[in-house]
């Protein structure tokens, strides 16, 4: 069992104003300790990490499509706190006791499916984000699927008018870093690639901000595998944004082996959780309302095919998102669970009214799942 628990889901509502200068500061993990991140109108800021000054220095500059620049600093194993303009910034305590997780947040505006992204019931996540952060967590994992916002919002509809959209700062803005605020001041971030995040989406603004390495990439990269130390076990991130649901092709099921590949013999002793945006053993629900054997769609072939032989031994949980519900799947010994947590704020998928547990069959193997299809994390 993992030394910490895993905060249950939740949702209310909460609203913020956006700094004037700094226009959003965070911590993530990387596979290098911990990164200090600033988004910012002008030079990159000077931070005080445990009583000393630290310089960020600029990770990519502005440009017409995102304005403002993008800064981070290293922070040293061990540092107990950090500020930027005399504001805390949150860093790993020394025990992890309290994990959020959410996943696929952002509001959804492309082509013929339309949230009401003005409206804080049809579209919650600055609530979930909100009620999360009231939890007081020590980490928090975001399974992926940021940006949603890819096309306008018709002209007659009101209930997102005046969206941004495209792969830029606004739609960044109004799509995570202003509803997140408060969860972002709460604790540091695990941050894993979703495909709304893929390149002809949103990989510029992923790889500007928020991919862990030390640069920023550009297209056609794939973020690389990554992992977490965390209190005796281990968060293995693995870039799935651009794995096939239905369908496994010989060149993309080799590069996510790679990845498994890459972190063995890590995979197979010790105590870990594999982070990763797409689930590799997932399902979809038809829309009837109903979960069950006869109507359920397998997910996702390519890393079903990748993890075929592979020795996991290592690893009790798969935390993902992409599928828009909360689900907590057990095969008991002949694989790890799966637990997909893509309910934080995009339009659900199904309409199952109660929570509900069913014996489905996933991949070739029987399992138990309980699913909540409510907004939360």
């Amino acid at each position: 069992m993992l030394p910490f628990r895993l905060v249950a889901w939740a949702t209310f509502v909460l609203a913020m104003a956006a700094q004037a200068d700094t226009a959003a500061v965070w911590t993530e993990a990387t596979g290098q300790g911990q990164s200090l991140r600033a988004v910012v109108s002008g030079e990159c800021p000077t931070a005080t990490v445990d009583g000393s000054p630290v310089q960020l220095t600029q990770r990519i500059a502005p440009d017409a499509t995102f304005p403002y620049r993008t800064c981070q600093a290293a922070l040293p194993a061990g540092t107990k706190a950090a500020s930027i303009d005399d504001h805390a910034v949150p860093v790993r305590p020394a025990q992890t006791n309290r994990i959020v997780v959410l996943g696929d947040t952002g509001c959804r505006l492309k082509d013929g499916f339309i949230q009401d992204c003005n409206d804080p019931v049809q579209w919650p996540f600055a609530a979930v984000a909100a009620h999360a952060a009231a939890e007081k967590p020590d980490l928090v994992i975001h399974v992926g699927d940021y940006y949603y916002r890819e096309t306008p919002c018709p002209a007659a509809r009101k209930g997102c008018a005046g969206s941004p959209f495209g792969d830029a700062w606004p739609s960044w803005e109004a799509d995570f870093f202003t509803p997140a605020k408060p969860l972002l001041a709460a604790a540091p971030w695990v941050f894993v690639r979703g495909n709304h995040e893929q390149c002809g989406r949103g990989a510029a603004g992923w790889f500007r901000f928020l991919d862990a390495g030390a640069a920023p990439l550009t297209c056609p990269a794939a973020s690389q595998a990554f992992v977490v130390p965390l209190d005796g076990a281990r968060l293995y991130v693995l870039d799935s944004a651009d794995t096939e649901d239905d369908k496994a092709p010989a060149a993309k099921v080799a590069l996510f082996r790679h990845q498994l590949d890459a972190l063995e013999p890590m995979l197979s002793s010790g105590t870990g959780w594999v982070l990763t945006h797409r689930p590799i053993w997932g399902f979809t629900p038809e829309r009837s309302g109903e979960v069950g054997e006869t109507d359920e769609l397998p997910v996702n072939k390519t890393e079903q095919a990748a993890a075929k032989g592979e020795d996991l031994d290592g690893i009790q949980l798969i935390v993902s998102g992409h599928v828009h519900f909360f689900a907590a799947t057990s095969f008991g010994p002949g694989r790890p669970a799966q637990l997909i947590v893509g309910n934080g704020g995009d339009i659900r998928d199904g309409e199952v009214p109660e929570p509900q547990s069913h014996r489905i069959d996933v991949a070739g193997m029987p399992a138990q799942t309980f699913v909540i299809e409510r907004f939360g994390y």
